[in-house]
């Protein structure tokens, strides 16, 4: 069964589903970014409605949608 298995995570994973195969977490459109410091924040993780501040420089970080979104990001 080892086999099926590995296709068939393959296959989940080839959707355009942000689901992985890892049906316990959370969907993430994205994830705040300070350019600066390369510090990442996904958007599950943060609090609040605001753009977070970066935990290393106290600049508030930019959001940036994740390659699983569909649609175009440009």
């Amino acid at each position: 069964m080892g086999i099926l298995s590995a296709v068939g995570e393959i296959l989940r994973a080839s959707t355009q589903s942000a689901n992985r195969g890892d049906s316990a977490g959370e969907t993430s459109a994205g994830a705040y970014w300070c350019d600066d410091c390369a510090e990442r924040i996904r958007d599950v993780d943060a609090t609040g409605t605001e753009p977070p501040n970066c935990p290393d420089c106290g600049e508030e970080m930019r959001f940036e949608r994740s390659a699983a979104a569909t649609g175009c990001a440009c």
